[in-house]
């Protein structure tokens, strides 16, 4: 079969053919190329330009490069060791559409602390959805202040992560609780998760249930058992609004106080540092999210050399903890990195029931003594105003006084304590062997006045706890006052008209339920209590700190570590703390003074000796 030559074709038809293919072709190709664009362009604009920052921050399907999962490792392991979970309280877990896409930006923290000072208000902050919009970066712990905008989670933004540390740094304490206090048997006060043992109450001076013979040292313990019974414990670290470390700080110094040398009284906290900073959860944000728990006062934690006969560990001195928040019993004026939380007193209600019928009770009482005052002198301390504050009670009939010194066993009995608070109007609450006593807490649940003559005894101490303007609870007297005889204590507080009185009463008596540690076996409903507000405002503090780090702020300008005490008290949307009328009581102590290394270190040696004398 031959093939037909293409001479065949006559020339006009393929000329008119291969025009027609021509034209053909190049319709084709401009079609393509216009799909093409089009497709490019939708895809550009529509695709990619249609997701915002908001959209790409909204809880998805977790997505981890192997980079991204060293920065931030979650611990699967169940949060038990030392700090095991009640059976009514639930363990919260993330829900099963709350996940998020992690960067691996991590936070680099400095020392001294980052004076996010944690202690203001947040009532101006933008929501964080808004705060977030607009920024770049993205940081590991967006996800946890996402959670707060989860209306359906009654958790949102409260979870608290709680370390599982090795038994040696709690629960073997207690194992060998005969070894906690060198003149102390601290088994029976570690009993009844940190309550103590019961107080018999035949003379009615308590309450029928909820009243125990409680240490003022055991918050640690009383603490950790309270943080058990928290409603938004969770697993994963990524949700947490803040970090708990379940260390029992106080009960370890307290150990070897007296008698050991510096490498054992440092051991235990050098072992924790050194724990914690290898976790995922630490390098997030450096430990500034972290926060524990220690039921002594400050100047247990600071010893700032390596001397032999230096009081103390060096706990808060560490870089590492210098990062972290520690709630203290009292706290440093003078450093950013401590914050006062109440001493125990010996009312642990079960119930809100209780705290309302006590409250009722405290209003009725009939008080007949103007003040009072439970307390020793200080012959050895010549700044100390106790002498003559115990001299003018005694010149009146309008004071009660109970003298505790050597042997003075009714000072040391809470029946006798409490009954002498029900009955007067004011409570004498001066220095002890160091700023702060367990006695002014005492006084306020018995519904008595506080009088304060150093504004470090409370006013600088527990501003988480107690209101601003401490008129309203309290009245103050300085010590110069009472030192160079310009007033007597009776005709100050004469001067307060029965209705004012009245009122702070009120005041004092509404702020019980703040100022006392709720049974740990089981939770109160609609009252919040020392722990609970505690809580919350380590809580508020992280919050703040990670909304700075995210705009790229500091909260205060020029900050003073020095000033630490100021910031505590300034006002919603001031940020530079100037002078002040107190800071004649806080002016530093030069070297080798005060805070470092003199007068600190021996309050903390008299408090300790004062502990010694209510054993005998």
């Amino acid at each position: 079969m031959r093939r037909r030559s293409p001479t065949n074709t006559p020339p006009d038809l393929m000329e008119k053919g291969s025009a027609k293919n021509q034209h053909f072709r190049l319709c084709f190709l401009a079609c393509l190329s216009a799909f093409f664009w089009t497709s490019l362009l939708y895809f550009h604009f529509i695709i990619l330009g249609g997701r915002t920052v908001d959209d790409s921050a909204k809880l998805g399907p977790a997505s981890f490069s192997a980079d991204a999962a060293s920065t931030l490792v979650i611990n699967s392991r169940p949060f038990l060791g030392g700090l095991g979970l009640a059976n009514d309280a639930p363990l919260h877990d993330p829900p099963a559409t709350s996940s998020s896409n992690f960067s691996k930006t991590e936070v680099q923290m400095e020392d001294p602390p980052f004076p996010d000072n944690s202690r203001t208000n947040e009532a101006n902050d933008p929501p964080i959805s808004k705060a977030l919009e607009s920024e770049k970066p993205s940081f590991t712990f967006m996800r946890a202040l996402q959670t707060v905008e989860n209306k359906s989670d009654p958790c949102g933004g409260r979870y608290i992560y709680v370390h599982d540390l090795p038994p040696r740094f709690n629960e073997d304490m207690l194992k060998d609780c005969k070894k906690l206090s060198l003149w102390t048997n601290m088994c029976k006060f570690t009993s009844n998760a940190g309550m103590g043992p019961p107080l018999e109450n035949a003379e009615g001076v308590f309450s029928n249930t909820g009243w125990y013979a409680t240490n003022q040292f055991a918050v640690d313990v009383i603490f950790n058992n309270r943080m058990k019974q928290y409603d938004c414990i969770t697993q994963d670290s990524s949700l947490a609004a803040a970090i708990f470390v379940p260390f029992y700080a106080g009960f370890d110094i307290a150990r070897y106080l007296w008698g050991y040398n510096i490498s054992v009284r440092d051991a235990a906290s050098l072992d924790l540092v050194d724990w914690l900073m290898k976790r995922p959860e630490w390098n997030i944000m450096g430990g500034k999210d972290h926060f524990l728990v220690a039921g002594r006062i400050t100047w247990d934690f600071r010893r700032l050399t390596e001397n032999e006969g230096d009081w103390g560990n060096k706990l808060l001195f560490l870089p590492a903890a210098r990062n972290m928040s520690m709630l203290v019993v009292e706290s440093s004026p003078w450093n950013a990195n401590d914050f006062g939380i109440p001493y125990p007193t010996y009312f642990h209600p079960a119930k809100d029931s209780d705290v309302f019928l006590w409250q009722d009770r405290m209003r009725k009482l009939e008080r007949k003594w103007l003040f009072s005052f439970a307390g020793a002198p200080r012959p050895s301390n010549p700044k100390s105003i106790r002498g003559q504050i115990i001299d003018q009670c005694k010149k009146t009939e309008s004071c009660k006084l109970l003298e505790c010194d050597f042997g003075e066993s009714k000072c040391h009995s809470p029946s006798n304590i409490m009954q002498m608070f029900q009955s007067s109007l004011f409570c004498l609450q001066p220095q002890g062997d160091s700023y702060t006593r367990r006695s002014a807490f005492d006084s306020m649940l018995a519904g008595c006045i506080p009088v304060f003559f150093h504004p470090g005894s409370a006013y600088t101490q527990y501003t988480w706890h107690l209101p601003k303007d401490f008129t309203k609870y309290s009245v103050f007297i300085p010590e110069d006052d009472i030192r160079k005889r310009n007033v007597t204590i009776e005709a100050r507080l004469k001067e307060i008209t029965p209705e004012q009185v009245k009122k702070m009463r009120e005041e004092v008596i509404n702020l019980i339920p703040r100022l006392i540690y709720a049974d740990p076996r089981s939770k109160l409903e609609t009252l919040r209590d020392a722990f609970d507000v505690a809580v919350q405002a380590v809580i508020d503090k992280v919050t703040r700190l990670r909304k700075n780090i995210i705009q790229g702020r500091t909260e205060y300008d020029n900050f003073i570590e020095e000033n630490s005490w100021k910031y505590d008290l300034l006002e919603e949307g001031q940020r530079e703390a100037g002078a002040h009328e107190w800071d004649p009581f806080f002016s530093k102590p030069k070297e080798g003074e005060g805070d470092n290394g003199g007068s600190s270190a021996e309050a903390a040696k008299n408090s300790w000796k004062n502990e010694q004398r209510a054993q005998s």
